[in-house]
């Protein structure tokens, strides 16, 4: 077992092949650690029994409160295993997706989906998906198409009406894994694509680029988990020879994935789908990476400058002595995450993290080329619409001890109290701060969907100004602050 990630995933494909009701994906994760006094911590599941039968259970879940952990009512699950009918000609297509794939327009493709899932029977989203993958094997430009609709589907919230989003979700990543392996792998000569596949099975033919080839899919399934022989090791030895573009998926928990490319990696982009393990991004320096899902412990550790989104939660220490970059979370982060770093990170944190939040942080002056970390305190709902949560900071040691930077906490309602930090002072925003923040909002805005002006800015259906729903959290006594932290490094 690699990651607590891949340990749920795994269980979860164990009982699904079992019982296709159950499905690989969750209807709800809780990602942090240990307890806290807003939301559990400790989780007790029960097979009660159901009034009027001897035979027939329940399952239920209940928190350390005894509130029970319900999934959304009234939704169906999707079961692979079922047969819901058969197409007299299976190369027939049932819709035509001509317009999208012709016209380059997966927005248009991704509305006419999601009004699908409103209107459709599991058995039309099938056949839509059999013909995006029809259209997305005809050339790179329409793979392109059918790669950035697909993505956004699984990154993105919406609402999924009378089906469970998990199984939205399964169809979705069993859909563009599909896609992927379709690609011809490096032993292939004359393949007219600029996409290349290397799997575990053909990794004795790895190479470097040929002049049209651009992008390097890894099908992780089968690697070790780490090593020599790992698929990370692989994909770093692809960058020395040439390779700039990676795409990874069927990933079981593997680790270290952007780990060894050296210094001034700048211009490589690597997408990751499936279950990631540990110790992803870390120490890398200019490279960015896209976790299309769920994140695990120690990612972006000792980073040193690049960017990484995270379309999901993200595990213990997070940044743990990072120097710089730029980083996305769409959700929340465990406990202790940025401890000890120094320097110039500036992240993003669009839902909340447990403890211990910057911890030792030694960043800087924000406003002079330092560091700081945004917390927004916002969730999403059961139909995609972002709420604020109980509280944006629910444990203690917040900015504990730190000695420079910031943390710009969305709180219009003043939850944040002194007795949560530890060294640490809350003082109003200035419109500088606002100033230095709102680009990454807008980078935020541009990547997840939250808007600036109708989600953070608006409080009980009104806008309010920046200044009022803002609060600054500084190193306590905080005058000009000269050092950032990076001196031992000669920076």
């Amino acid at each position: 077992i690699c990651s607590e990630k891949q340990a749920i995933d795994a269980t979860l494909k164990s009982l699904a092949d079992e019982d296709p009701r159950v499905g690989t994906v969750a209807d709800r994760y809780w990602n942090a650690r240990g307890g806290s006094h807003t939301d559990g911590g400790a989780f007790i599941f029960n097979l009660d029994p159901i009034a009027g039968s001897e035979l027939d259970r329940r399952l239920t879940c209940i928190d350390k409160f005894g509130r029970e952990i319900r999934a959304p009512e009234g939704q169906v699950p999707y079961l692979p295993g079922r047969i819901y009918y058969t197409l007299e000609d299976e190369n027939k297509g049932r819709f035509d997706l001509s317009r999208f794939f012709d016209l380059q327009r997966p927005d248009l493709l991704v509305d006419f989906i999601k009004e699908g899932i409103r209107d459709w029977e599991y058995a039309d989203l099938v056949d839509c998906l059999k013909e995006i993958k029809r259209w997305g094997l005809k050339g790179d430009a329409y793979f392109e198409v059918a790669l950035e609709a697909l993505t956004f589907l699984i990154d993105r919230r919406y609402p999924t009406y009378d089906k469970k989003r998990r199984s939205i979700l399964q169809m979705f990543n069993h859909a563009l894994e599909n896609i992927f392996r379709h690609f011809p792998t490096l032993e292939t000569e004359d393949a007219k694509t600029s996409y290349r596949l290397i799997d575990w099975e053909t990794r004795q033919f790895f190479r470097g680029p040929s002049y049209d080839e651009k992008t390097l899919l890894i099908d992780a399934s089968l690697f070790p988990p780490e090593g020599d022989h790992c698929d990370s090791r692989l994909m770093a030895e692809a960058y020395y020879r040439g390779w700039r573009r990676f795409i990874v998926f069927g990933l079981k928990g593997q680790r270290f994935h952007g780990c060894g490319f050296g210094p001034h990696s700048g211009g490589v982009r690597i997408d990751i789908y499936g279950s990631s393990g540990d110790y992803l991004g870390s120490g890398i320096d200019g490279l960015s990476i896209y976790v299309h899902g769920n994140a695990q412990d120690q990612l972006g550790q000792i980073m040193k400058s690049g960017k990484m989104v995270i379309f999901g939660d993200t595990g213990q220490t997070f940044m743990y002595g990072a120097k710089c970059g730029e980083v996305y979370v769409m959700g929340n982060a465990a406990g202790r995450p940025l401890i000890n770093a120094v320097g110039r990170p500036r992240v993003v944190i669009n839902g909340t993290c447990l403890d211990y939040l910057a911890e030792s942080f030694m960043a800087g002056d924000p406003l002079n080329g330092g560091g700081f970390v945004v917390l927004n305190g916002l969730t999403f709902d059961d139909e995609g619409n972002v709420v604020p949560q109980p509280t944006p900071y629910p444990g203690s040691n917040l900015f504990s001890l730190a000695s420079g930077g910031a943390i710009y906490v969305r709180d219009p309602y003043g939850h944040i109290e002194e007795q949560q930090l530890n060294g640490g002072e809350i003082v109003p925003m200035g419109q500088k701060d606002w100033d230095l923040i709102l680009p990454y909002l807008q980078e935020n805005e541009r990547l997840f969907g939250i808007s600036i002006e109708g989600d953070l800015l608006k409080v009980d259906g009104e806008k309010r100004s920046p200044l009022e729903v803002y609060r600054k959290v500084r190193p306590k006594g905080s005058g000009k602050i000269e050092s950032n932290g990076l001196e031992e490094w000669g920076e």
